[in-house]
């Protein structure tokens, strides 16, 4: 017998630069499980109560939050990392989400990197939510030549070097870093909690295009994940700031739901 659908939720940066409300909206209206609220400089993103409201009048429940990691959000909640991190567990709670999604610490966030991967494990146990540390890519410097390339996070952009409970694979990263992702979710094992879908051609940039219209094995990845009873959700996550009309922002969503729920088998 078949195990449980896997969900299927829309992530609140696939909207942007709409507020989070819009994501709920979209994602009643395109049949999407649930979703993924991106923490940002969206004021509602960081309120609970209003995520709360948006939750209750759409029905879609908040499946995963994405800690305020990013460079933009280095002040959001607070200046500390650790505080964010844990208020970030804190909301998930407040919201009856199963999963935070983090980044990997900053290679000059020398004081959080010593403790990282102690205060995850610490918070996953207290909490019983899921700090799914997610797979990073490389940068080019500033001034640096063309084609460098250096890893802004400690100790580096694969986070199944340190070893964790879980884990985030996002398929856009792996495009940008170079990776094998199904190598990566090979190391991953059963520490593999949660999947960004997104697909990427190769060059060093996050693109977060739809599945389908890139190099990664977005269709041979969920076709895996039914194969090996995977737990967890896998979140859209797509680039849709070039939509010029709101129709085009929909048009593109609908087609990665449905790409995504026919590799599931769904």
């Amino acid at each position: 017998m078949p195990g449980p659908a896997v969900p299927v939720a829309l992530s609140t940066a696939s909207v942007w630069p709409l507020r989070a409300q819009h994501a709920f909206e979209l994602a009643a209206e395109l049949g999407f499980d649930g979703v993924e609220v991106m923490v940002w400089v969206d004021p509602d993103s960081q309120n609970v109560d209003a995520l709360r409201k948006h939750s209750l009048d759409t029905g879609v429940p908040v499946l995963s939050l994405h800690s305020p990691s990013l460079l933009i959000t280095q002040r959001v909640w607070s200046p500390d990392p650790e505080v964010r991190l844990r208020r970030s567990v804190e909301a998930a709670l407040e919201l009856e989400a199963k999963t935070v999604v983090v980044h990997p610490p900053f290679r000059w966030q020398r004081r959080y990197g010593d403790r990282f991967a102690d205060l995850v494990a610490e918070l996953e146990e207290k909490s019983g939510v899921a700090v799914a540390v997610e797979n990073m890519f490389k940068v080019r410097p500033p001034g640096g030549r063309r084609n460098a390339r250096v890893s802004a996070f400690r100790p580096s952009i694969d986070p199944t070097e340190v070893g964790y409970a879980n884990y985030t694979l996002d398929l856009s990263h792996t495009a940008a870093a170079g990776m094998d992702a199904l190598a990566l979710a090979d190391r991953m094992g059963d520490g593999l909690a949660h999947v960004h879908l997104a697909d990427g051609t190769g060059v060093p940039k996050d693109e977060h295009l739809v599945p389908g219209r890139g190099d990664q094995p977005c269709a041979e990845l969920l076709e895996r994940l039914v194969e090996r009873d995977y737990q967890g959700t896998v979140v859209l996550e797509v680039n849709t700031r070039a939509a010029r009309y709101p129709a085009h922002r929909v048009a593109d969503l609908a087609e990665a739901l449905l790409f995504t729920r026919l590799h599931l088998g769904q």
